[in-house]
């Protein structure tokens, strides 16, 4: 009887878990570049333009890629794969484009978990620039988004974008 009582208690503490637990998550960072909106656009809306600048391609540099469509408009897509833990299988596909304001891309990652998210780059002037605002989002559907109570996606994600967009800078200001 005892093992029924635990049992159950261990049950309704999930329940509560999977109820609470965050199921939306939006990470983003921005950076200030000495470029002009128009010609900032242009330049991230080639997918293949992240090769120079991405944390990923910098952690695997023979990341596997294949493109299809043409790159700069809906519906390009780029698919990678790799060995590196942080980098893993997936794809971007550009879905939406606001000429000179922002792009949209849906995320499908396939390994080392799957899971799929909306990718994004805000623009918008900024004195001496543009303000360039890179993030994703995308929910976790239960019982995943128990385990955003001990990862901080935030945190983790964060930082590459963090690193992503000091290197962005650094290739387009030089």
């Amino acid at each position: 009887m005892l093992f029924i009582y635990i049992l159950a208690a261990i049950v309704a503490i999930f329940i509560v878990l999977v109820a609470f637990a965050p199921k939306k998550y939006n990470v983003h960072r921005s950076v200030t570049i000495r470029k002009a909106r128009p010609e900032l656009f242009q330049y991230l809306k080639l997918m293949r333009n992240q090769d120079h600048w991405s944390p990923w391609m910098k952690r695997d540099p023979e990341m596997q890629q294949t493109f299809t469509g043409e790159d700069g408009n809906v519906g390009f897509m780029t698919q990678w794969e790799s060995d590196h833990k942080q980098v893993g299988h997936g794809e971007q596909e550009i879905v939406k484009l606001e000429e000179n304001r922002r792009i949209e891309s849906a995320l499908r990652f396939l390994k080392p978990w799957k899971s799929e998210s909306s990718g994004y780059f805000d623009l918008e002037d900024a004195d001496g620039g543009t303000k360039v605002t890179w993030g994703f989002y995308g929910t976790n559907k239960p019982p995943m988004n128990v385990m955003m109570l001990f990862y901080n996606m935030d945190k983790a994600v964060g930082k590459d974008f963090e690193e992503g967009l000091a290197e962005l800078k650094r290739v387009l200001e030089n």
